[in-house]
This record gives C-alpha cells, sequence and structure tokens, in this order.
C-alpha cells in the first residue's frame, strides 16, 4: 500500500484534524496505521513510550489511531526560543539551539533523519500518513523543505489537498497550488477536500463542478466547519477555543505570557463546563478571579521578566486564594532562577522569582524527559509527564502549602480525582465529569464527520494503485 500525504494550500487550513480523522478511520478498518510530520514548529509538545518529545498533534494522531505516539512520528521538532533563535529537537532528543539560518544549514543532516523515520515506520505499519506543513508551494523554501516537496518527491506518495473555503479566495488558492506543484507531487495528487464549509453544501455544487472539469481534480468531500477542542497546538487555537458555559462555578486566570508552552494542560479546564478560563495577556487586576493558573514556560527567566513588566508580578504575590502553577509556571514560585550557561535563557543570569517556595531553579542540561504515574500531593498515581531543564533541590517534583500549589508534572488535572478535590476545596458545588471520555467523544465526533463526507473508498483505491 502506498503511503498519503496530506497537503495544505496554506498554514491552519485543517491538515492536523483530517490527519487525524483519517488515522481513526483507516485503523478502524483493520489497517496498521502511523501518523507522521517529518517537521513540526510548536511549543506545545509531549512525551512518547520512548521518553522522548515530540509535538502534541502527533500524539493526538496516534491517540486516534489507538497506538502509542513514538519519536518516529515527528523526527524534526522546532521549538521557538523567543530571541531569534529555535530549539532543535531531533528523533525526540535536544540537537541544538540555533538561529534559523543555521538551522538551515543543517538541513541535509535533517533530511537523512526524516527519510530513516519514514522509512522505519514504512516497515512497521500498512499505512503511514504523513501532514504537510504550511503551503507545499513556497518556492524560495522548496530546496530545505521537509515536510512536503521533499517527502512527496522521496516516497512517492499518494497526495491530498486540503483548502480552507472559510478564509476566502478558495478557487485561486486550488489553482495556483497546483500550478506551482512539484510535477510528481501533483501526478500523485488523489483529489482535494474543502474544509470548514458553513451553510447548505448544495450552494458549492457549482464550485465542485467548477473544481472538477475546469481543474481536472476531484473534489473528495466538503467538510462541515467543526471545531475540535483537544489539543490545541498553537496560541491562536486557544484564542479560537469554544468554551462550554453551562453552570460555571470557578473563574480561573491563566497567565499567557509571550513564552506560553504546553497547552494541552488547559483543554480539561476550558472543556469543563463548571470553569470558565480567560487568557491574561497583558496587565489585569486579579482580585475577582477564584484562582490563577501559571502553566508552562519555553522560555521562564523572559516570562518572569515580562510579568514584573507588565505588573503581573505584583498582582500575583498579593493575591490571596489559590494558584497553581506547572513546570515553567511552577518554578517561578521559587525565590530565584538560576541559569549560569544561558541554556534556558540567551545570557547568564540569576532571575528573582515570586518568593513562593523557599527553593532555587537551577538550568542545566541534560533536559529531563520522561511520563509515567507519579505520587502526587496525597495522590498514589496520577499520570503524566515531564519536559524540563530547571531543577528545584528542595521540591523537584511538587509542592502545596498555603493557597500555593505545583509540580513540575503536565497532564495534573486531566486525573479526575485530583481535579476534583482541587476544585471542590474553591467551590464545594464543584461536581467534576469524566476527561477521558469527553477526549475520545472530541475526536469520534469529528472522525464521525469526517467520514460522513470525506469519500474514503476513493482515497483506500488510490493507495492501493502504483
Amino acid at each position: 500500500m502506498k503511503s498519503l500525504a496530506v497537503f495544505g494550500t496554506g498554514s491552519d487550513v485543517g491538515k492536523t484534524t483530517i490527519v487525524m480523522a483519517l488515522c481513526r478511520i483507516f485503523s478502524d478498518q483493520g489497517i496498521k496505521v502511523a501518523p507522521f510530520k517529518a517537521q513540526n514548529v510548536s511549543n506545545n509538545s509531549a512525551v512518547t513510550q520512548e521518553d522522548r518529545e515530540i509535538s502534541r498533534a502527533q500524539c493526538l494522531q496516534a491517540d486516534a489511531a489507538r497506538i502509542a505516539p513514538s519519536y518516529l512520528f515527528n523526527p524534526v521538532l522546532m521549538k521557538s526560543h523567543g530571541d531569534s533563535t529555535v530549539q532543535i529537537i531531533v528523533n525526540g532528543l535536544v540537537h541544538k539551539k540555533l538561529t534559523v539560518s543555521a538551522y538551515y544549514e543543517q538541513i541535509d543532516h535533517l533530511k537523512l533523519q526524516v527519510q530513516q523515520a519514514f522509512s522505519r515506520l514504512q516497515q512497521d505499519y500498512d499505512l503511514v500518513i504523513a501532514e504537510g506543513s504550511g503551503s507545499p508551494v513556497e518556492l524560495n523554501l522548496l530546496d530545505k523543505d521537509l515536510s512536503n516537496s521533499f517527502i512527496a518527491t522521496t516516497f512517492n506518495t499518494k497526495n491530498v489537498l486540503v483548502a480552507d473555503i472559510e478564509r476566502g479566495g478558495v478557487f485561486a488558492s486550488i489553482y495556483g497550488t497546483m500550478a506551482l506543484m512539484d510535477p510528481v507531487m501533483r501526478s500523485n495528487l488523489i483529489g482535494v477536500v474543502i474544509n470548514k464549509f458553513r451553510g447548505d453544501r448544495s450552494f458549492f455544487e457549482e464550485g465542485e463542478k467548477i473544481i472538477n472539469e475546469r481543474f481536472g481534480l476531484p473534489v473528495l468531500g466538503v467538510l462541515p466547519f467543526q471545531v475540535l477542542n483537544i489539543d490545541m497546538e498553537d496560541s491562536q487555537s486557544l484564542k479560537n477555543y469554544q468554551q462550554r458555559q453551562d453552570n460555571i462555578k470557578i473563574h480561573i486566570a491563566v497567565i499567557a505570557y509571550p513564552g506560553l508552552s504546553n497547552y494541552n494542560d488547559l483543554d480539561v479546564l476550558m472543556a469543563d463546563p463548571e470553569i470558565f478560563v480567560e487568557l491574561i495577556f497583558t496587565y489585569r487586576n486579579l482580585i475577582h478571579f477564584d484562582m490563577v493558573l501559571l502553566p508552562g514556560s519555553k522560555t521562564v527567566i523572559s516570562d518572569m521578566q515580562w510579568l514584573k513588566q507588565q505588573g503581573l508580578f505584583e498582582e500575583l504575590q498579593k493575591f490571596n486564594k489559590p494558584i497553581f502553577g506547572i513546570c515553567g509556571g511552577y518554578q517561578m514560585f521559587c525565590l530565584s532562577l538560576h541559569d549560569p550557561d544561558a541554556i534556558e535563557h540567551n545570557i547568564s543570569i540569576i532571575e528573582p522569582g515570586l518568593e513562593f517556595i523557599d527553593d532555587i531553579v537551577l538550568y542545566q542540561s541534560p533536559k529531563i524527559i520522561q511520563s509515567g504515574n507519579y505520587q502526587l500531593f496525597s495522590y498514589a498515581a496520577i499520570k503524566g509527564y515531564e519536559i524540563h531543564y530547571g531543577q528545584m533541590g528542595k521540591y523537584p517534583l511538587f509542592f502545596q502549602r498555603s493557597h500555593y500549589a505545583g509540580t513540575h508534572v503536565h497532564g495534573v488535572f486531566d486525573d479526575d480525582v485530583f481535579r476534583g478535590d482541587y476544585f471542590k476545596a474553591i467551590n464545594s458545588s464543584y461536581l467534576g465529569f469524566n476527561y477521558a471520555e469527553y477526549k475520545e467523544q472530541q475526536i469520534q465526533s469529528f472522525t464521525d464527520m469526517v467520514a460522513d463526507n470525506l469519500d474514503t473508498v476513493a482515497i483506500l483505491q488510490a493507495l492501493q494503485v502504483d
């Protein structure tokens, strides 16, 4: 069976969620399927079964395929460092911190890693579904490409093009992308998917005819607009999140500093009908909130400095209701943050912290990347994962005293028991919900929508033809 690649006419057209749905659809047909993205750019990462680091998007796709996530699914991950540099994760491990121009000097080495990962997956799985990145026809970057033309030409994939009708210009985006496509990619193009359609599909029947007849490209489906409220890939997804507001009992202020990372810790809170999450992007008086959450940060020291510049540092120090910190947010609780080797920051520095915890943070290699069941607070086993350089001498895993609590472990609020107890202490009428069931329902509901509106039979038939 041929491998499949899902490309887009641009960024944010819905490639990630469509790959997720296809993974579930084909997996449920008894096909052993694996997701793949050669290179991702995201500060929202997860830990795999091998205790390595990949994008959350590929982890979500693996969940949909009902398989454990692997570093092979995302061999190159770029994490923005906020100072015109990026941290390069290769095969799930930290490779180098580089400027973008220096990154491109590594491209031949990275292509080899991508090629090896994809080949391994082809050996181990019946079907590999590769997600493209942005547009596949950025002509000035084709020689530096990892996720689009490189995959299409190296592995002769069958290809599907996704176009976002909501943003307008759908015909021009399809026609222009086809016209500029690499000849090999174009010759293997199965058809196009029109995504994020609102309203009566019958109004687009003439549009489908135009694409079929004038462009010579089959329309594989027209997918109605449907939000997927889990595993947000970037900060823009956070802004677009649709919160349920059935019976709000607790208002949470989430400090959205510039280096905000691992936003998946917010998924469960934003999905909870009893909780309303407000993202704080600039100074706000916090007195009216029931709780403040300091989430993960890719640039903890810079974000601590940002808190002080915004006036939020003082707001946090005088806030006398529950404050919870996760990973980088937890480290901000300490007396000071020490980075002698400029691992976390752009220069060697000691930055004073919030002083909630009598401890210091020391940034040093190697990076801690691990997952498992953790004994946190008074709970025997909370499933989660760690991704951090910063280490604390007295409270390396968690802390709780007075109205302060925090942990290095991501995913703590996904645990229904812990979440229920924590929020009942804030509001005794809080009931809680089953987050695992909610997450599965979100995946399946989106998959059902895709299955009802996409010609997956035609795609599968194309994959079986040389």
